[in-house]
């Protein structure tokens, strides 16, 4: 190998340092990832856990039409009711979807006046959550946030049971409708009397 190739070697290298530089310089920056989404602040619940203790009869329902019948048949499943409890720590003992044995579970607040039960881990709204559909003391209806649980379990229906040894008031017996009597006949009325003419009078003979 001559000189001249030893020398040109050094050249070489600084070319292809430059263009390595280069193409460094030049390539487009990297976008940015996105920002998490926001996580929904945890506010007071509507109603203490207190107001959920006691036993409910349970039943649910997936179709909104058959939300009456469904409160009716949660009534009677009070024979073997649902009993619900103070956690250890003040939540409530509740089961989880798919799970045989009961979690306690916190009531959650979110904005909106909104109320979920749920991990205490987990922000307002989470897929194991259940939104508060409504509750006024005696009726405790849940939906479940996740779509495919939703599916399979339907919205549930609480009602609260009687306390033990109270009868439940018989629904009132619809008075049965008495035919109406069918207006007895008029008498036909007499015949009106004939007019009686005057008797024909005999005009006397002429006279003679």
């Amino acid at each position: 190998m001559s000189r001249s190739t030893f020398r040109l070697l050094p050249t070489a290298t600084v070319v292809a340092l430059a263009l390595a530089l280069a193409g460094c310089a030049t390539a487009p920056p990297r976008p940015a990832e996105p920002p998490p989404p926001p996580v929904t602040p945890t506010l007071p619940p509507a109603f203490p856990p207190q107001d959920l203790v006691g036993s409910w009869g349970l039943a649910a329902y997936h179709r909104e039409d058959d939300r009456a019948r469904t409160e009716a048949a949660a009534a009677n499943a009070c024979r073997q009711p649902y009993v619900i409890t103070l956690g250890p720590t003040g939540g409530v003992m509740m089961h989880l979807a798919d799970q045989s044995t009961p979690t306690e579970l916190r009531l959650k607040g979110a904005p909106g006046g909104k109320t979920y039960v749920g991990l205490p881990d987990d922000p307002p709204g989470a897929t194991q959550d259940r939104e508060v559909v409504q509750f006024d003391g005696r009726i405790l209806i849940l939906r479940w946030m996740d779509p495919e649980v939703q599916g399979r379990y339907g919205t549930m229906v609480y009602v609260r049971c009687p306390p033990p040894g109270t009868k439940r008031p018989k629904p009132k017996a619809t008075a049965k409708h008495k035919p109406t009597a069918k207006p007895k006949p008029k008498p036909a009325a007499a015949p009106a009397p004939k007019p009686v003419q005057p008797p024909i009078q005999q005009q006397p003979p002429p006279a003679r």
